[in-house]
């Protein structure tokens, strides 16, 4: 009974396991669900062990409270229900036929060429099925094409994709706030340009202009760069800032994507050449982002 009492525990714990587990859980939820299975299947089994054991006990309750002869006859009463019927009468039940030794009673009077017919209904199943068959075409034609209660295929079709359009959408901004400063991509898709001009407009442009000339922050339309000019490092200078020289960390206030904007965005006003342009600072890269040249840098952050 201890043991019991141990195995129903562990298969409470380890059912309640999923619900009570957190993303940083030390279990890969793999596992979990492999010990979740391995515990039902445990109780499974002693559920029918334990069944055994009742009816083992009402047996022998039964022949402790019956007398020889009531047992008896219990017994017999349950062997004979337990007597399977032949096989060939179960068939004969079910296709609705006669053995052979009542088949002369179903004969047709008239023959063909010596061969006479038996009279054979039809199988209630089958009949039952082909009335079922009738129903539902019935009902198939009223929902689908007259009432039109429900879609028909291509219908369902375009639902479908546009329920599948949706759940993308909904996946790529997911995988967009993925990006990091080792995945971002050059990208010059207008709606990212534009998402990107907005923020660095509300975000950047006190330091670098809203045009991006350069005010207390360096020029970030020029070809030099104080911190590398690839997407990955301006992805990488607005994400972790340089607090040394007063650019601020911006990962906690923008998502990655929104970070991923505004650097597709600062790629984008390259040579846009606006007025009033701070003098360049730091390393000239050609639009690769590869140095070119090297000029004095001032301890101003980009």
């Amino acid at each position: 009974m201890k043991y019991f009492k141990s195995l129903i525990t562990l298969f409470i714990v380890l059912a309640a396991q999923p619900a009570w587990a957190a993303d940083d859980n030390l279990i890969p939820p793999d596992v979990r669900d492999y010990l979740g299975y391995g515990a039902m299947m445990v109780m499974m089994i002693l559920i029918i062990i334990a069944m055994l054991v009742l009816n083992n006990t009402f047996k022998a309750l039964a022949k402790a409270l019956l007398s020889p002869a009531e047992y008896a006859e219990m017994e017999a009463e349950r062997k004979q229900a337990k007597v399977k019927k032949p096989k060939g009468e179960v068939v004969l039940k079910l296709l609705s036929l006669k053995p052979l030794s009542e088949e002369k009673s179903i004969l047709i009077e008239h023959d063909y060429d010596g061969i006479q017919e038996l009279d054979n209904p039809t199988p209630g199943w089958f009949m039952y099925l082909f009335y079922a068959t009738i129903i539902f075409s019935v009902g198939y034609l009223l929902i689908y094409h007259v009432f039109d209660a429900a879609p028909l295929q291509d219908e369902e079709y375009t639902i479908e994709m546009k329920i599948a359009a949706q759940e993308k959408e909904v996946f790529l901004a997911k995988a967009a706030n993925q990006v990091d400063e080792k995945t971002v991509k050059l990208s010059t898709d207008a709606a990212i340009l534009s998402s990107g001009a907005v923020i660095f407009k509300q975000s950047c442009a006190p330091c670098h202009g809203e045009h991006a000339q350069g005010m207390v922050g360096p020029n970030l339309t020029d070809d030099y760069w104080l911190h590398g000019g690839k997407i990955n490092d301006v992805f990488k200078t607005i994400k972790y800032g340089v607090t040394a020289k007063g650019m601020p960390t911006w990962e906690k206030q923008l998502t990655p994507k929104q970070i991923a904007d505004v650097a597709n965005y600062i790629k984008s006003v390259r040579g846009s050449k606006p007025a009033n342009a701070k003098e360049p600072q730091g390393d000239k890269e050609n639009e690769d982002g590869n140095a070119q040249a090297t000029q004095t840098a001032m301890v101003v952050a980009r």
